[in-house]
């Protein structure tokens, strides 16, 4: 087994935003099926870096295509969307409403060296995926260069 670092402040921002995730959960919850289940919420999401590119993947079941907004504004990425409640369905044929719906959006600041014109983003099984290229940031090449 290998030593690891103990990270007290890492532990006690993990604590921290369970301790917040948890009060926002409670609060917005309702006890009855007359509340209104719209509000804000947003979904979850993963940032990773790899050499080549930062991938985001966001958590968003039951939304459409339609329904995303994505864009990049000086060095952030912003993620917009609304997940609808089905109004087919009556409210009185339901048991419980847990889920949570309304328009959200999250905002992400991008490192300088990711190259806005390469995004691609897919959405799959409820899961957004969304690939950020990184500029040249491999050291200086030499490249031969044909002079006609």
């Amino acid at each position: 087994m290998g030593i690891s670092r103990w990270e007290p402040f890492k532990d006690l921002l993990s604590l921290q935003d369970r301790m917040n995730r948890l009060f926002e959960e409670t609060l917005a919850r309702g006890s009855s099926l007359d509340s209104d289940r719209s509000g804000q919420w947003s979904p979850a999401v993963d940032i990773m870096e790899t050499e080549s590119e930062l991938l985001l993947k966001a958590e968003l079941p039951g939304i459409n295509l339609e329904e995303i907004d994505l864009q990049i504004k000086d060095q952030v990425l912003t993620l917009r969307g609304e997940r609808r409640f089905d109004h087919e369905t009556k409210k009185e044929h339901y048991y419980r409403i847990e889920r949570l719906y309304g328009a959200f959006s999250r905002s992400f600041t991008l490192p300088p060296t990711i190259d806005p014109n390469g995004i691609k983003a897919v959405l799959r099984d409820g899961i957004l995926e969304v690939r950020i290229p990184k500029r040249g940031t491999k050291p200086s090449q030499t490249v031969t260069v044909d002079v006609s």
